[in-house]
């Protein structure tokens, strides 16, 4: 039964509180509320860019290397 009590003046609190405002965001808070997701979409952005600059390199070090590795070929065994 103390439990029940507390939990009823618990939330009488809580509904006193919700009503007389001071449970409310300040105005600072109110101005920040998107600034999580703005982060985050700015974090993904930069990824994708830096994961496309690498796919980019790795492809040119690819080709590079495929040309390289002909060459060779070409020079051991000139008949292919």
């Amino acid at each position: 039964m103390t439990t029940m009590t507390s939990s009823m003046t618990s939330t009488a609190w809580l509904v006193a509180a919700l009503r007389s405002g001071s449970l409310q965001p300040t105005v600072r808070c109110r101005g920040d509320r998107g600034e999580g997701v703005i982060s985050a979409a700015i974090a993904v952005l930069i990824m994708a860019f830096l994961g496309a600059a690498m796919w980019v390199g790795f492809q040119r070090m690819w080709n590079k290397v495929d040309d390289r590795t002909n060459q060779q070929i070409d020079n051991i065994q000139p008949d292919r």
